[in-house]
């Protein structure tokens, strides 16, 4: 493949922050291209008598000179380390092991209790979960201990030990923190609130696989109480944490920077390109006068000057490409989608990369590459392009129905149900036929897993 097509290719690909990355570094590497600043704008006497009042830098850069020796900028002059521009990031935090090797460095234990407990440490998954048994813990370590001193007087670790120093990281923050299952989780929290004689903490401590299942029925039995009570002491379990050390798990998603933004003026949707922070070029005139005069440059000099004023060009016009294919795209997701802007996710219409791209006679994969990673501000909030694309469902009314849409009906469906008499997937069929929308039962089954919607006899609430 050529190579400036592979790079086009993946300039498209390009979200706004690495696009703006990229470009610093173009920026570096390549004379010919130069930054427009800020103050250009400034009216032409104005910038006049400023140059005019201003003494000629002690500093200043030969350019001539530095192209005629290749530009080795970078190792001569420090002139760009005051222009580059760094993307401000969100704050890391620290992740778990960090987090709870703090809260172990303020204990009072033993050299042999901080192995144990930086070996248990070192087992727990993202989720703060203990992944092995304590046995492997203790033999792990012993294994160690063999391994550096043979066969020697130390002692091995028991499996006692480990379950000592186990107690001591699950009682750090945050609370249900080396569990070995949910139940355990679970049982570790309602003890940090206080909650150990009561009917929520019996239900999780000796009845979990019917609490699980909801029989609410059978648990009052066995409780002696009301159905009712035991919901009511079940719901008591909805602010705990399931994951607990996800809340610390490494992410590489600070935040969001919107590619695209659409804006309502006038009754109108128009679309415009969040780029204010991404550098904007052009060809330095002065080097284009420069490399005009083919006499100063022969042999090397001579490719390196035409290989960079080439480059220079081509990025431009394919930045610019960029933007109009991306404006070409969110237009027409625009159009299409109207009724989504207006009324809201019910209201989302199915749409295929293959549609936009015969519309703006563009490939399929072009298309995709320009929606991948990308997002669009809108009145309605920040949302992924991809978001705007789904298979269809016929209707009653022979237009499609976006699936996206679909899911948005049977949630609703769902959190208006009569929870004494919840909506059987039979019953949630027979709705959305109603609103014209025709859909198997199996669907709407496998939507409803999607969406975390539990069975109706699983929501079913005495």
């Amino acid at each position: 493949m050529n190579p400036r097509l592979y790079q086009a290719m993946d300039l498209l690909y390009m979200p706004q922050m690495d696009l703006q990355q990229y470009l610093k570094e173009e920026l570096l590497v390549n004379p010919f291209l130069e930054l427009i600043e800020n103050d250009e704008e400034l009216p032409t006497e104005k910038k006049d008598e400023e140059t005019a009042e201003g003494t000629e830098d002690e500093n200043e850069i030969d350019w001539e000179e530095i192209l005629l020796d290749g530009f080795q900028v970078a190792s001569t002059h420090n002139t760009y380390e005051s222009k580059e521009y760094h993307e401000p990031v969100t704050v890391a935090t620290p992740d778990l092991q960090s987090h709870l090797l703090d809260q172990l460095n303020l204990l009072d234990l033993t050299a042999r209790q901080q192995v144990i407990a930086e070996e248990i440490m070192g087992n727990l998954g993202d989720d703060g979960y203990l992944q092995v048994a304590i046995e492997e813990v203790a033999n792990g370590i012993n294994l160690m201990i063999v391994g550096m001193n043979g066969e020697s007087e130390t002692e091995l670790v028991t499996v006692e030990e480990v379950q000592e120093v186990l107690l001591i990281i699950q009682g750090l923050d945050p609370a249900g923190i080396a569990a070995r299952d949910l139940r355990e989780c679970l049982l570790l929290q309602l003890e940090r609130l206080g909650e150990r004689t009561t009917l929520t903490y019996t239900l999780v401590a000796e009845h979990f696989e019917d609490l699980l299942n909801h029989r609410w029925s059978d648990l009052a039995k066995r409780c002696g109480m009301a159905p009712i009570d035991v919901q009511n002491a079940a719901d008591m379990l909805a602010p705990l944490d399931p994951k607990p050390g996800l809340r610390y798990s490494r992410s590489d998603d600070g935040y969001v920077l919107p590619d695209l933004i659409l804006d309502k003026i006038d009754g109108e949707y128009r679309v415009f390109l969040n780029d204010s922070g991404a550098p904007q070029l052009r060809i330095s005139q002065s080097y284009r006068e420069l490399a005009a005069d083919k006499k100063k440059f022969v042999g090397e000099n001579k490719e390196f000057v035409t290989s960079k004023m080439n480059g220079a060009s081509w990025l431009i016009q394919a930045i610019e490409q960029r933007r109009q294919t991306m404006l070409k795209v969110m237009n027409f997701i625009v159009d299409r989608q109207r009724d989504f802007f207006e009324r809201g996710i019910e209201h989302l219409k199915p749409l295929t990369l293959r549609e936009v791209a015969e519309v703006i006679e563009m490939h399929e994969s072009t298309v995709s590459r320009v929606t991948n990673q990308k997002y669009v501000q809108t009145p309605r909030g920040v949302f992924p392009l991809k978001f705007f694309f789904s298979s269809s469902l016929g209707t009653s009314s022979g237009e499609d129905a976006s699936a996206r849409s679909v899911k948005a009906q049977i949630q609703k469906l769902v959190s208006d149900e009569n929870t004494s008499k919840p909506l059987t997937d039979s019953h949630i069929v027979n709705a959305l036929k109603g609103k014209g929308v025709k859909i198997a039962r199996r669907t709407v089954a496998k939507y409803r897993d999607q969406l975390g919607i539990l069975p109706a006899r699983m929501r079913k609430r005495v």
